[in-house]
């Protein structure tokens, strides 16, 4: 399954909104002007924009997380405006933080944990995996070596005892490529997807279908997704939720959609004001996965040659 869809436009990134942040080069509260080779680069902007955020959180007094790599991946002449509330994304990633490692501290051997990222991903590096995870960041190839080359740079490490593989959203078939470097659809797993930029609709159900293939049957798949995926106003809550049911009940999952209203109540913060048009879910695999059907199969027929087999002798 490609994802190549996922790249081919680019219109403004809709998962994260560019916090308050200003330079000598930059007007004030406008985007980052990332470049490479010259040109301005959507994909990059709203992934440094994103780690902008983290860093932003990370030195507010009271955190809901900490992230001391996000420093190296955004501009260091970017003056930070720190902000008193929690901006809406930090809620999200301290609560898929929360549900990552929940999620994974409960499955016995092999701990497979599969990112769909913005390339500047850090959560394999300053989360505490338990041994045996294996996690994989599928990512945009030009950004996730830039964000790579900067987080060796100050020296980050992935946890002992744990791999560390990254996928790139460019390849040509994306379940291909996570067999061939091991993954396993015999064996839980957990997926989670923020800030990988959604462009269609279309782009996303090869996201589900890809997911729906691999993960095995009650494996979690959660995240961020932009709001205009339900092509409804966010606000009306019961056309989104019936809109994401559908969606995911067609790819085999049963799906919650999470208020940020009441993680942050949870979580004893307030939100930062402002309009932040994403939808944060939880979803659950009700159907087998590719890997498991096969292992049925075999055992099916296993069964139906042993049975022939014995009623030979019997004759």
């Amino acid at each position: 399954m490609c994802f190549l869809g996922i790249l081919h436009s680019l219109p403004p990134i809709a998962t994260v909104r560019p916090p308050a942040i200003y330079a000598s080069n930059t007007r004030r509260n406008g985007w980052l002007r990332a470049k490479i080779n010259g040109e301005s680069d959507p994909l990059l902007e709203a992934a440094m924009n994103a780690a902008s955020l983290r860093f932003q959180e990370t030195h507010r007094p009271e955190p809901l997380f900490l992230d001391p790599y996000a420093g190296c991946l955004i501009d260091p002449t970017v003056q930070m405006d720190l902000k008193k509330y929690s901006h809406p994304y930090c809620l999200a990633t301290k609560f898929i933080d929360d549900k990552l490692l929940r999620t994974v501290n409960h499955i016995d051997g092999l701990k497979q944990v599969v990112l769909l990222t913005d390339g500047m991903e850090t959560r394999p590096y300053r989360l505490n995996w338990p041994t045996s995870s294996i996690i994989y960041d599928v990512s945009p190839q030009r950004i996730f070596k830039r964000s790579a080359e900067r987080l060796k740079g100050v020296g980050a490490k992935i946890p002992r005892n744990c791999l560390f593989l990254h996928v790139p959203l460019e390849s040509s078939n994306i379940q291909q490529n996570l067999h061939a470097k091991g993954f396993n659809g015999n064996q839980p797993s957990i997926w989670a997807i923020q800030g990988l930029s959604i462009m269609t609709l279309a782009s996303f159900e090869e996201i589900l279908c890809t997911v729906s293939s691999l993960a095995m049957n009650g494996c979690l798949f959660l995240g961020e997704l932009p709001a205009w995926l339900a092509e409804t106003e966010i606000g009306c809550k019961s056309n989104a939720e019936k809109w994401m049911n559908k969606l995911f009940m067609s790819n085999g999952f049963r799906v919650n959609m999470i208020s940020y209203d009441e993680v942050a109540s949870s979580l004893g913060v307030k939100l930062a004001a402002g309009d932040y048009k994403n939808i944060l879910f939880v979803a659950e695999q009700l159907q087998f996965s590719d890997d498991q059907m096969e292992t049925w199969r075999r055992e099916f027929h296993r069964i139906e040659e042993e049975g022939d087999e014995e009623g030979f002798e019997e004759l």
